[in-house]
């Protein structure tokens, strides 16, 4: 990064760089010969949990706008980062300067529309821009053998991952024209997945139910929903449902009750949520 590149609030935010160099400073110390005994037995494949779990909690503290828990939850999100550039410095691969000169200069890299000569009129061609710019990247390394979809992490949550390996496979054209093909696609699954449950073959099942969901999720990125966050706005929808059945059946709960008791209930939570009660 261009050490001479003037941002507005620069020196506002040295506070802020203050407060990270002593975080930075207290993941070291934890990470020292008189450190954590815990701290120091961590590992990336120790640690690589911890920041699934901790990215969930961000998610979570976002949808219910809890502004304080955010907080909180994007410090441990952090200490995640501290962590992983604490142990790659001790092994001498980088440091967290080189983790955040490296963002630095990417974020500047691809925004020439504030920092250079480039214009984007909206949102949309920032993200053109974005992608060529992307490309170019590539472009510029060393060739190599790989995949085009290598690029795509395997330990993303699967919703993420068939949406991102759908995108990419998108970018050389194989890709259904619009969303029309995807919904024949879904009735094509399903059926082939009945015919399977019918067999009992295990396997074959779950590779099959593997196929409806790879294709559910091309179909909605085609529809521009974000599968996850969708899938995450239905399991509340269950949770606050599921919870008025729970308060609407009494002291005795739902257990012992029949299909079309709970079927009932269940209508109710639903028109409930309609009218507001």
């Amino acid at each position: 990064m261009d050490r001479k590149l003037e941002i507005p609030g620069f020196n506002v935010q040295q506070d802020t760089a203050r407060a990270l160099g002593e975080a930075a400073a207290i993941m070291a110390r934890l990470r020292g010969v008189d450190g954590c005994p815990w701290d120091r037995e961590q590992t990336f494949d120790s640690i690589k949990r911890h920041t699934l779990e901790e990215t969930y909690e961000v998610f979570d503290a976002i949808e219910r706008r809890d502004w304080p828990e955010l907080k909180d939850e994007l410090g441990d999100l952090l200490l995640q980062v501290l962590f992983y550039a604490q142990m790659a410095e001790e092994a001498g691969y980088f440091s967290l300067r080189d983790v955040a000169e490296g963002l630095n200069a990417k974020l500047v890299r691809r925004h020439p529309h504030v920092f250079g000569g480039a214009t984007a009129a909206d949102a949309g061609a920032v993200l053109r821009n974005w992608e060529q710019i992307k490309v170019e990247e590539k472009r510029a390394r060393p060739a190599g053998d790989g995949s085009l979809l290598d690029d795509v992490p395997r330990t993303m949550p699967a919703t993420l991952e068939a949406s991102k390996l759908g995108s990419k496979a998108a970018k050389v054209g194989f890709d259904w024209p619009d969303a029309s093909g995807l919904f024949a696609k879904l009735d094509e699954e399903i059926a082939e997945l009945m015919v399977e449950v019918e067999t009992g073959n295990r396997a074959k099942v779950e590779a099959e139910f593997g196929d409806l969901m790879f294709t559910a999720m091309n179909l909605a990125r085609h529809l521009g929903v974000d599968a996850e966050s969708a899938l995450r706005g239905s399991n509340a929808k269950f949770r606050r449902r599921f919870a008025a059945m729970e308060r609407a059946a009494g002291e005795g709960g739902l257990e012992g009750k029949g299909i079309d008791a709970l079927e009932e209930l269940w209508v109710g939570a639903k028109a409930g949520e309609v009218t507001g009660g």
